[in-house]
């Protein structure tokens, strides 16, 4: 199979970034590509879903009660204003258009989170959630410093976050964590950070790094078997190829520590030269973006190939 023209057939949220982070395509190029998401594909699809007050599902992290599913049905629903926007993240929608400035300026004045009715924007109470709401907020050029101080306030004793605080944990979670070094990260980038915001993003990475991804401190043993199973959309999730995307954005040198985890990635390449969707997250959707678990995975193929890339970069 020649992978990359296998890419390039995807909806143009996969080709504009295959253009740009593995064919190093000329800027005018990948962005004219990047533009047609909020006419054509899976951009189009979302935006065609939202509700008139800009809402997805009329909730922020659930559906409004009248669209809520069955409560025997696995999962979460995923239909929501925040799964929702966090695609459009990922597709790399232009956050600059009419079109999205409308949208986030609607969710700013309409959508409020479950917990207690706090403004989309001013986040709520668990990391895991503030998180990404500080990753969308920056990209969709919102005030969120108010949230990254909370999760300043919040980073425990061993270098991570956990949404359990609130009912006694004291011990990081990587799922927790992960969500809130990626809105940290992105607000660095954004806004230059402070000297405690870069401080506590490189104490949640070492938190990752001692555990060299995946395994215990105390052990050494895999924490959970799934996080080697790699899943698109991540939603909240942790996985191993998270990880190392994560690593791969902040753009440091790679650690030593994520030998093995860079490893295991290149172990799971399919003879044709593809990664597989492997550990598919239940719950209500729009519509799949891909076709099932055992499948070969057009995100998960970009992303092992954009961070084998950074990796071998350093290699050399």
């Amino acid at each position: 199979m020649d992978v990359l023209n296998w890419l390039l057939d995807g909806d143009p949220a996969i080709r504009w970034q295959v253009l740009r982070d593995l064919m190093h395509a000329p800027a005018e190029v990948y962005t004219a590509e990047r533009e047609r998401i909020a006419t054509e594909g899976w951009g189009a699809r979302l935006l065609a879903l939202q509700d008139e007050d800009g809402q997805w599902a009329g909730g922020a992290c659930f559906p409004a009660a009248g669209l809520q599913t069955d409560s025997k049905e696995p999962g979460q629903p995923w239909i929501s204003t925040l799964p929702t926007l966090q695609l459009l993240w990922n597709f790399g929608i232009n956050p600059h258009t009419e079109r999205m400035r409308r949208t986030i300026s609607l969710i700013r004045d309409h959508c409020c989170w479950e917990h207690a009715g706090q403004p989309f924007f001013s986040g709520e109470v668990e990391p895991c959630i503030n998180g990404r709401t500080v990753a969308l907020g920056v990209y969709f050029d919102q005030q969120v410093d108010d949230i990254v101080a909370r999760l300043l306030e919040e980073q425990l004793e061993d270098g991570g976050w956990n949404c359990d605080v609130e009912i006694g944990s004291c011990r990081s979670s990587f799922a927790t964590t992960i969500n809130v070094l990626e809105g940290l990260l992105a607000h660095e980038r954004a806004t230059g950070g402070s000297a405690a915001s870069i401080a506590a993003r490189r104490r949640g990475e070492e938190y990752l790094l001692e555990r060299q991804l995946f395994r215990r401190k105390s052990t050494g043993e895999i924490v959970d078997p799934a996080w080697l199973q790699y899943s698109f959309p991540v939603r909240w999730h942790y996985d191993v190829l998270r990880a190392l995307e994560y690593f791969r954005l902040a753009g440091d040198a790679p650690d030593p520590r994520i030998a093995e985890a860079i490893g295991l990635l290149r172990s799971r390449q399919q003879p044709d030269g593809t990664w597989l969707l492997e550990n598919t997250h239940p719950g209500r959707v729009h519509f799949a973006l891909e076709d099932g678990d055992g499948r070969p995975s057009r995100w998960n193929t970009l992303r092992a190939m954009r961070v084998l890339g950074w990796y071998e970069r350093f290699m050399k």
